[in-house]
């Protein structure tokens, strides 16, 4: 009885979430006022007010690192955008009578321009971004439906790597480490979504001999090789960006073949992204710019949670390009209403990160996630672990994110892998990965690839197609929680 009542919490926001009635934000509160009755009166050990406001605290502080990388991620992303006249449609249609050519836009929008889109932003902007690439190729709208969603394939880096970090918070593991123990999981998975591209594809009457899917899987091989020495380098937050954006222009100047405008005028696009990457590679790569700055600000009330260095911050140096940009247009009130618009943009996610943060911290800090593991692995022993990426895995895909089922399955998680004697690192990223990589198949994300491409009604054909790719997705995570296991 006493196990229920503790589950309760995660049993309110999944009824909440399932139900379809309330969004994550309201879901996350919910979830709160049930934990923190629960763990002030029924926690194993006793627990006082004054420790219930430290958690509370603790969970704040949290969702304060967080935050910058959503909005300012957002604000970045739209000021540089709204700088930006779209190319003209000459240009933009060029070459889309070869079918070679529109079988190379297809993979660049879906595994290059999509992933780099939702890692300075988050919220499905890659697929609005595949989406604007493939539109021309007059593709029917349940192919570009599952395009759009192939954008959505490497999420732990999603948002500057803002779900990696909070999941590293959780597990008291580095970000650094945690991405990279991702990765393994990553690759894998990689290879169901390459088979789910070439199928539909396929599908989609665009056609590729032998020799371009090799082309295609040397060119994922090598992105995610530079995404690991990336991620190695200069942690999750900037990896992305950093290792896709020489790939995006190389494969710009090999599939497009541009003249000197062409190339001059794609340089102007790119020119604030190309600046605020280089700022932040110096920040991490440059040891004298990393300790000055580094020691212009550091705080860290809580020892065992990341610290806020407002300088060395990949949100702060996004939202001083913003702010350089509006500078340079002599800009304010363009600054003003994209600062407005990326608040409508982010506010839910922002709130259920500091909502989310909150009742992962008062239930580690009464002991309940403790003593959940405890009875769990008194039951299962070393087995126990294979539950989790199930339940990550359903809960990423009902919530649309990863910060929810991070943050209420990875203390249990964390404390499941310490009893057990297994790999902490590759037991929390197992976690982690299943919970943003099945997102890919969550309701809300569908809906939107539904909306982007004039899709509306055909959501379901989608699922019954995805069916069988996301059952070989559940069996690869099962697959490395077994390894997990038996490697201990």
């Amino acid at each position: 009885m006493m196990y229920l009542l503790w589950s309760l919490p995660a049993l309110t926001v999944i009824a909440a979430i399932a139900s379809g009635r309330v969004n994550t934000t309201i879901a996350a509160v919910l979830g709160l006022f049930a934990a923190v009755p629960i763990a002030l009166y029924a926690a194993p050990a006793p627990f006082s007010g004054a420790q219930l406001a430290v958690t509370l605290e603790r969970g704040l502080w949290i969702g304060w690192i967080i935050t910058p990388y959503i909005l300012g991620g957002l604000l970045f992303w739209q000021m540089a955008s709204q700088g930006n006249a779209p190319a003209p449609a000459a240009q933009g249609q060029a070459g889309l009578n070869d079918p070679l050519a529109r079988r190379r836009r297809l993979f660049f929008a879906c595994f290059l321009i999509g992933p780099f889109a939702e890692s300075a932003t988050g919220f499905g902007v890659g697929m609005l971004g595949t989406v604007l690439l493939i539109r021309p190729l007059g593709l029917k709208p349940r192919d570009i439906m599952v395009f759009a969603l192939l954008s959505q394939t490497l999420i732990p880096w999603g948002a500057m790597g803002s779900g990696t970090l909070l999941a590293s918070a959780y597990a008291r593991v580095p970000a650094p480490e945690l991405a990279l123990y991702s990765m393994v999981a990553v690759a894998l998975l990689m290879a169901v979504w390459m088979l789910l591209f070439w199928r539909t594809a396929r599908h989609a009457g665009l056609r590729a001999d032998a020799a371009e899917h090799r082309r295609e899987a040397a060119w994922m091989a090598a992105s995610l090789g530079l995404l690991t020495a990336a991620t190695a380098l200069l942690g999750p937050e900037t990896a992305l960006l950093a290792a896709y954006g020489p790939l995006i222009v190389l494969r710009f100047l090999l599939d497009r073949r541009p003249n000197r405008p062409q190339a001059l005028a794609a340089a102007r696009r790119a020119l604030p992204y190309i600046l605020v990457i280089a700022c932040l590679v110096a920040t991490r790569l440059i040891p004298a710019v990393n300790r000055a700055l580094g020691t212009l600000a550091d705080f860290q009330p809580f020892a065992d949670l990341p610290a806020w260095l407002p300088f060395l911050h990949a949100g702060s140096w996004l939202v001083a390009g913003a702010l350089a940009m509006a500078a340079w247009r002599r800009e304010p009130g363009a600054l003003a209403t994209q600062a407005r618009a990326s608040w409508k943009t982010g506010r839910h996610a922002v709130m259920s990160v500091f909502l989310f943060a909150m009742m992962a911290e008062v239930l580690a800090g009464a002991g309940i996630s403790q003593a959940y593991a405890d009875g769990l692995f008194a039951t299962f022993q070393d087995w126990t672990i294979l539950i989790t990426p199930v339940l990550a895995g359903a809960f990423g895909i009902l919530a649309n994110s990863g910060n929810a089922p991070n943050s209420l399955f990875m203390p249990s998680q964390l404390s499941l892998a310490v009893q057990a004697g297994l790999n902490v690192p590759a037991a929390a990223a197992l976690l982690h990965v299943s919970g943003t990589a099945m997102g890919i198949f969550s309701p809300v994300r569908m809906s939107i690839a539904a909306g982007l491409a004039h899709g509306p009604g055909q959501e379901r054909s989608v699922y019954v197609l995805l069916l069988p790719f996301a059952l070989a997705a559940f069996g690869i995570l099962l697959s490395l929680a077994l390894l997990v296991v038996v490697s201990g």
